[in-house]
């Protein structure tokens, strides 16, 4: 049965395919190559699969390169977007700080309105004590007059009788009488001047007592409007910390922590010890105004730490322009020798020469070659915290340089142990690395 079906396969190859000889002539003679049907078929076989495994192979690569271009292409759509998301919330934390300080201006504007208010207030009072105590005065001198006017006139009948009963005669008494009558228009005289005196008195109590009620008015919209500036100011603080906070716990540093090591970084004090404010009623305790003040302005100097603190931790990402994330932080197969091996950072791939940027405010503490990791930048940011950049092809800074978040410090590239120009970024707390991510996430939502 194979013997059958072997001649019939050569039946068949001998009809399609005819046995072939060719001639090759040389000095010494003419040779020549048989090419048996079986032998034409496995050329022919052999050709066939060579052209598919080319079309094959072009396929794949063609497939490979597509989707490296989509790849690609969606990476710098998200590193695009990722930039205007940041810009937009950068010029969103710029707003609220500026309508921060702005609030803080009109209030200082308002403190200073009531402190010019209170010093009015103050003055009118002391007017008004002084015309009260003229008025009381003139009061006092008018009675005594009037008594020593009646004192006169019952002197002058008793004296116009005696005089009477004893001369018979009213002579006398009448020249007493004219005497007596000037007296008493000297003393009308000066009653009516004491009374002339108690009434522009009492019209200028009455002007003090409208002044106070004017300056009342002013100070009751003075801290109307002293309100609504508290009320603005201290929203504007709430909005603003918010989202600090949530990005300070999630660097996994606790908020008082940072917030104390801040306070006793910039710690510099002085100038005369001096109350804020002293009450009206001259008691020297600060009046609910300038204490509530004085609680604004400390959670004021709290949101300000945040800001700082927030600006000094690595909170952006590393890489100025287009790239896309090849490897994770964590356990990953080694690409050099296959183990498991634990990758302490993220890889970030891009063009050579794309900027690496610092990740927040620091002080270069390493700037040269480190054996695996090439040419590599280190930045201490304080708290224990810091970061590396590896691989780079190119230093910008030097070692004790202070450099802020987004200051360029290097280009991409592929120095050290690597397989590709790409970015290495290590965060270390403590000299123990922690995933970037979790500090780069948290501030995609402030910066």
């Amino acid at each position: 049965m194979t013997g059958r079906m072997i001649n019939r396969l050569s039946a068949v190859l001998e009809q399609r395919l005819p046995e072939q000889r060719l001639f090759l002539k040389s000095d010494h003679g003419m040779r020549f190559i048989r090419l048996r049907p079986a032998t034409q078929g496995a050329i022919l076989l052999g050709l066939a699969g060579l052209l598919s495994w080319t079309v094959i192979m072009t396929s794949v690569f063609l497939i490979d390169t597509i989707s490296a271009g989509s790849s690609r292409e969606q990476a710098q759509r998200e590193s695009i977007e990722y930039q205007n998301r940041l810009n937009a919330l950068s010029a969103e934390v710029e707003l609220r700080t500026g309508e921060a300080l702005q609030a803080q201006e009109r209030f200082a504007t308002a403190m200073d309105q009531v402190a010019v208010m209170q010093v009015r207030l103050l003055d009118a009072e002391e007017r008004r004590r002084e015309l009260e105590t003229a008025v009381d005065v003139i009061q006092a001198t008018l009675r005594r007059t009037m008594e020593d006017r009646d004192m006169a006139r019952t002197a002058l009948s008793d004296l116009r009788d005696a005089m009477q009963a004893e001369t018979g005669t009213t002579e006398t008494v009448a020249a007493r009488d004219a005497d007596l009558r000037r007296a008493i228009e000297v003393l009308a005289g000066a009653l009516d001047a004491t009374s002339g005196q108690r009434d522009n008195a009492a019209d200028l109590a009455a002007q003090a007592t409208q002044e106070i009620a004017q300056m009342e008015h002013e100070l009751a919209l003075a801290q109307e409007r002293q309100e609504r500036v508290f009320r603005q100011i201290e929203e504007a603080v709430a909005m603003s910390m918010e989202p600090l906070d949530r990005m300070l716990t999630s660097s996994g540093i606790p908020t008082d922590r940072l917030i104390g090591q801040m306070r006793a970084t910039y710690s510099g004090q002085g100038g005369p010890l001096m109350p804020i404010a002293v009450s009206t009623m001259g008691d020297g305790e600060p009046d609910p105004m300038s204490l509530r003040a004085n609680e604004l302005l400390e959670q004021l100097d709290a949101l300000n730490l945040r800001r700082m603190a927030a600006e000094q931790l690595p909170f952006s990402i590393p890489v100025q322009g287009a790239f896309r994330q090849t490897s994770g932080f964590g356990y990953r197969r080694d690409p050099f020798n296959g183990g498991r091996r634990l990758h302490a950072g993220v890889d970030f791939a891009g063009a050579r020469g794309t900027d690496i940027v610092a990740g927040g405010d620091g002080t270069v503490i390493s700037a040269g070659r480190h054996s695996g990791y090439g040419l590599m930048v280190e930045i201490d940011h304080g708290f224990g915290i810091v970061t590396r950049y590896a691989h780079l092809t190119r230093l910008n800074v030097r070692v004790g340089e202070r450099v802020s978040r987004g200051e360029h410090i290097g280009d991409m590239g592929c120095t050290g142990r690597c397989t590709g120009t790409h970015l290495h970024y290590e965060v270390r707390r403590n000299g123990d690395p922690v995933n970037p991510m979790t500090f780069i996430t948290a501030g995609r939502d402030v910066f």
